[in-house]
């Protein structure tokens, strides 16, 4: 089980700020602004690459929930990051958003 499912199963803690039947949501342990969120889907999906018909609703759900989550954490600017592959930066390989925030964030992505 990746380290994501186990967090989603509550065999590895976390700081919860959101949590429904299809998504959580909890602060990165190691955040590179004052506000950094990560957003996962509770069905393990690899990576975007994997969303299909059959699990895109996890990714609409996501989406629909990142304002409120954001500012449930006082922030309504923000980036939202994902990493598809290894390459990429794709540490854990299950899909991720990542919320930003909290600090002016400049224009270059990287």
């Amino acid at each position: 089980m990746c380290i994501f499912c186990e967090i989603v199963a509550g065999n590895i803690p976390s700081t919860k700020v959101y949590e429904d039947d299809m998504i959580l949501a909890f602060k990165d342990i190691n955040p590179v602004a004052p506000i950094h969120i990560i957003v996962v889907p509770k069905e393990h999906i690899d990576s975007a690459n994997s969303v299909n018909t059959g699990n895109s609703k996890y990714v609409a759900r996501i989406f629909e929930k990142i304002p409120e989550i954001a500012k449930s954490q006082g922030i309504d600017s923000y980036r939202v990051i994902n990493n598809c592959g290894e390459n990429a930066g794709q540490t854990v390989m299950h899909l991720h958003f990542h919320i930003v925030g909290g600090v002016k964030l400049g224009e270059k992505i990287i």
